[in-house]
């Protein structure tokens, strides 16, 4: 499939006529194309703007995504189950964000068949415990008032339904998700998902706010020299202004669960637009302006100009969510640099891969930074992916996850730590790490086993058992015995008691259960007469 792709792209390169003669290159030459900007930080607004950049020809055609964020480009927050308008939260699990890139998905001229709920119910935050599987990356659905919320991270395991492809459904411009391994749980057309994305490559973790950040293009061999065009498209959650917020855009009202979660859907994407040419010596241009914005609701790719209904002078919003940065002379918000290049020695190893501190969901690495010749310069980017169980090698390095986590590289021979979060107790992982140079010349592969410790007895503030049986904390009985132990049992000595000797035993037996089918089952048949019971309470809904 890849290669099919490659062929159609070299194609449609020497077919359009837009640029002069290709360049001949020797061995270790070649041309790179670095992408200067700056992710804003916006006050109020925690989170972390969506990017993609990609090349047209100067006759508008798409040659390639050089790159794009992981939540888009790995992690299928374009094409998921769930209604689009669904609210959002930290790290939320469900909804297609059909709006994110619009524009960059009605160019890029490729789609996939749209992932919908295993049961068919698109306005269900809650999804059955048979067609749910332990969640790696996202959260379950909070309220806003839960502590999660603030602390913008995972409280406990999750389990969620990964959705299944709808061939009957109109296709989606976005691609699925590429870092499920399907569960016994899952439906088997989850085995796809991976093949079927291919922004693996140049799938990234959101640069930092506030930190310079270079995307690296290493163009290819068959391009011609000649004038091209960078798009840069920028979007965000959460950036409301008087045209976009919640009362043009509400919450999404008289289905499950509508208390969950806030209405995001804010000011649309903004698109930058950089014309720089690639020829046999340095060139640079640059773009301070946004030229115009998607469709707030992502039905169509149009560029809409720009207009006052986008925020020009809030950090971070509207068309100032890349920051203005005076460097070299220049003023830019996109800075596109064309330089060839002699390379022919990749980096060295990164060395001395060791786990600085390791706990429950969290692990601090470190290793020794290489260069970009060797241990000579400085490398130019890292990949870093990790396996669960199961050895890292050089051989499955190119299908495993890949890390949330950017490092920035520094000279060789300096100390770099990273982060990997979202981990799960009493769980061997893998990593594997390897350096990139400006050419894509690759390094060999650091790796490194650890296993995170045991769970914290009393530490999450969860149903552990029920959640683990049932498959998900928004399953309709679990949240039923959540409402029932907040509102009745902690209002009595004794019910404060079970709750106290449940949350001692109950994380550890729920670990076991929700590792094992069985298990689960026997659960829920020990736990039906309990909601049988519960169910003839009068319990007050979850406070809003």
């Amino acid at each position: 499939m890849a290669v099919l792709r490659r062929v159609a792209w070299a194609a449609l390169v020497v077919g359009s006529g837009a640029v002069g003669s290709g360049p001949v290159y020797a061995e270790g030459n070649c041309t790179t194309v670095d992408v200067d900007f700056m992710p804003a930080a916006q006050s109020n607004n925690p989170f972390a703007p969506q990017i993609v950049a990609w090349v047209e020809d100067t006759n508008g055609n798409y040659l390639e995504t050089i790159f794009i964020t992981e939540q888009t480009g790995t992690y299928g927050i374009g094409n998921r189950p769930g209604r689009a308008d669904f609210n959002s939260g930290p790290a939320w699990p469900y909804g297609r964000r059909t709006m994110v890139f619009p524009i960059w998905a009605h160019r890029h001229g490729l789609s996939w068949d749209t992932v919908v709920f295993q049961n068919g119910d698109d306005n269900n935050l809650s999804h059955p415990f048979n067609q749910s599987s332990r969640e790696n990356h996202f959260c379950r659905p909070l309220t806003t008032s839960e502590p999660g919320w603030d602390a913008m991270s995972c409280a406990s395991a999750v389990y969620t339904d990964k959705g299944v492809l709808a061939p009957a459904m109109p296709k989606s411009l976005y691609p699925p998700r590429n870092d499920v391994a399907r569960a016994v749980t899952d439906d088997p057309s989850v085995d796809m998902f991976a093949v079927l994305n291919p922004f693996d490559s140049v799938s990234q973790a959101t640069p930092v706010p506030g930190t310079p950040a270079t995307v690296s293009w290493a163009v290819p061999e068959s391009l011609p020299f000649g004038n091209y065009v960078l798009f840069v498209e920028v979007a965000r959650e959460f950036d409301m202004n008087g045209t976009y917020n919640p009362t043009v855009y509400p919450a999404p009202v008289g289905i499950p669960y509508d208390n969950y979660g806030a209405p995001y859907r804010g000011q649309p994407s903004v698109l930058f637009k950089v014309p720089f040419t690639i020829e046999s010596t340095m060139t640079s241009a640059a773009a301070t302006d946004y030229v115009g914005y998607g469709d707030p609701d992502g039905i169509d790719g149009n560029v809409r100009a720009a207009d006052g209904t986008i925020s020009v002078d809030v950090p971070g919003s509207g068309a100032t969510r890349l920051a203005l940065v005076s460097q070299d002379s220049t003023t830019y918000r996109v800075r596109v640099t064309s330089k060839p290049q002699f390379d022919f020695e990749p980096p060295a190893v990164p060395a001395e891969l060791q786990a600085v501190d390791v706990t429950q969901n969290k692990a601090t690495l470190a290793f020794v930074a290489p260069g970009d010749d060797g241990v000579t310069g400085r490398a130019k980017r890292y990949e870093i992916r990790y396996l669960v169980g199961e050895d890292m090698t050089a051989a499955n390095f190119d299908t495993a996850v890949i890390a949330g986590t950017s490092v920035v590289p520094v000279n060789a021979g300096g100390y770099q730590t990273f982060e990997l979060t979202g981990l799960l107790p009493e769980t061997e992982y893998s990593i594997g790490i390897r350096a990139f140079d400006d050419c894509r010349n690759a390094s060999e592969l650091s790796v490194l086993k650890f296993t995170t410790p045991e769970r914290t007895v009393g530490q999450v503030d969860a149903c552990f058992i029920a959640t683990a049986a049932y498959g998900s904390v928004m399953a309709n009985d679990v949240d039923l015995l959540r409402r029932f132990r907040d509102v009745m049992l902690r209002k009595t000595v004794l019910g404060e008691l079970a709750v106290e000797s449940y949350y001692t035993f109950g994380p550890a037996v729920a670990g076991a259960v929700g590792e094992s089918d069985l298990l689960r089952a026997t659960a829920r048949r020990v736990l039906s007469p309990i909601v049988d019971r519960v169910r003839g309470f009068s319990v007050p809904p979850p406070k809003q």
